[in-house]
C-alpha cells in the first residue's frame, strides 16, 4: 500500500479571526478566533487522515508552540516525524469578512544547516518504492531556492514519487532541473509566474499545462478558484467544475485539492475520477473551518455533482 509523506518546511498556526467587515485603518471588533495547526503540507496530511489514507507528516516545528500540531497529529493518527527546534512556529492571520479572507502571513523560523540535515535524515529514512511525497508550502529562511529540486532528486532516488506544491523562485527552479518531480499543483498566478505571461483564458492555462507535461512532468493539475481545476497529462486534459456551496472558511482549499489529488493517486483511479475527488474535496473543506473534510458520504456526494469536461487542442 502507498504510504504518503508530507513536508512542511514552513508550517504556521492558522489564526483565524471573523469579522462582520473589514476596513483599512479602522479599529474591529472580533466575532470568533480560532487557531489551527496549518502549513500546506501539514493540511494535506490533515485531509487525508480524514479520508483515511496513511499518512506522515515530516517538517520542522519550533518547540515553543508545539502542542497544536502534536494534538491534531494525535487526534488524526498522523504519524509526526518533524524536526523540533527552539522558538515558535510561525502565526498567519486569516481576517475573514463578507467580502472573503485577507490573508497576513508573518515570518518563519530559520533553518540552519543541522536542521536541514536533520530533515534530509527524516526523508531518507521514511521514503521508499511504496511512496508519495507532497513537498508543499513556501521556504523558510535559510533554505535555499533549490532546496525543492535538491529533495526531489534525493527522494526518487530512493524511488518515491513526488508531488510539488510550491511557488516562485523554488518552483521555477525545481522546473528547471535535472530530474523532475512526477506532478505539480500550481495556481493560475503561480502557473503565471512560471510561464512569464498573463494566462486569462483556460485554453492559456491548458496550453502552459502541457508545456509542463512537455517538459517532462506526467502530470499537471492547476487551481482556478471558483473555475475549478484544469488536470493535465500526456494524452489528456480535463476541466472539472464543482457545484455551487455555502462556504464556511477557504482556509486550507488548495491543500484539500492537493489531498484529493493525492488520494486518486493512491487509489490509481482514472484522471476523470482524480479530478472529481480533488475538487470534492477542495469543496468539502470548504464547508469546514480549518483544513478539515466533511465525512466520507458528504465527499463522495459532492464528487458524484462534479462536472468533468474533456478539453481537446
Amino acid at each position: 500500500m502507498t504510504r504518503v509523506l508530507t513536508l512542511t518546511l514552513n508550517p504556521a498556526i492558522d489564526r483565524t479571526v471573523t469579522l462582520d467587515r473589514l476596513t483599512p485603518g479602522e479599529v474591529h471588533r472580533a466575532r470568533a478566533v480560532r487557531d489551527d495547526a496549518g502549513g500546506k503540507g501539514i493540511n494535506v496530511a490533515s485531509c487525508l487522515a480524514d479520508w483515511g489514507v496513511p499518512v506522515t507528516a515530516a517538517g520542522v516545528l519550533g518547540a515553543g508552540n508545539a502542542a497544536a500540531f502534536e494534538a491534531l497529529f494525535a487526534a488524526k493518527g498522523i504519524e509526526d516525524r518533524c524536526v523540533g527546534v527552539a522558538g515558535e512556529t510561525r502565526i498567519n492571520l486569516k481576517l475573514v469578512d463578507p467580502a472573503g479572507t485577507t490573508d497576513v502571513n508573518l515570518p518563519g523560523l530559520t533553518l540552519d544547516p543541522a536542521t536541514l540535515r536533520a530533515v534530509r535524515a527524516v526523508l531518507a529514512e521514511a521514503a521508499g518504492p511504496d511512496t508519495l511525497a507532497v513537498l508543499a508550502g513556501s521556504l523558510p529562511a535559510g533554505a535555499e531556492t533549490g532546496l525543492y529540486a535538491e529533495l526531489t532528486a534525493e527522494l526518487k532516488a530512493r524511488g518515491a514519487r513526488v508531488l510539488l506544491d510550491a511557488s516562485g523562485p523554488p518552483l521555477a527552479a525545481a522546473l528547471a532541473a535535472g530530474t523532475l518531480p512526477d506532478g505539480v499543483k500550481p495556481n493560475r498566478h503561480e502557473l503565471e509566474e512560471w510561464a512569464g505571461r498573463p494566462l486569462p483564458t483556460l485554453a492559456d492555462v491548458v496550453e502552459a499545462a502541457r508545456g509542463l507535461v512537455r517538459r517532462g512532468i506526467p502530470l499537471v493539475a492547476v487551481s482556478l478558484g471558483a473555475e475549478g481545476a484544469v488536470f493535465v497529462r500526456e494524452r489528456e486534459a480535463l476541466h472539472a467544475l464543482a457545484p455551487a456551496i455555502e462556504v464556511a472558511s477557504t482556509v486550507g482549499a488548495g491543500d484539500a485539492l492537493v489531498a484529493g489529488l493525492v488520494a486518486g493517486l493512491v487509489a490509481d483511479l482514472s484522471l476523470a475520477d482524480t479530478a472529481r475527488l480533488a475538487l470534492a474535496f477542495a469543496a468539502g473543506k470548504l464547508t469546514r473551518a480549518g483544513a478539515h473534510l466533511p465525512g466520507r458520504e458528504a465527499v463522495e456526494a459532492i464528487a458524484r455533482a462534479i462536472e468533468v469536461r474533456v478539453l481537446t487542442a
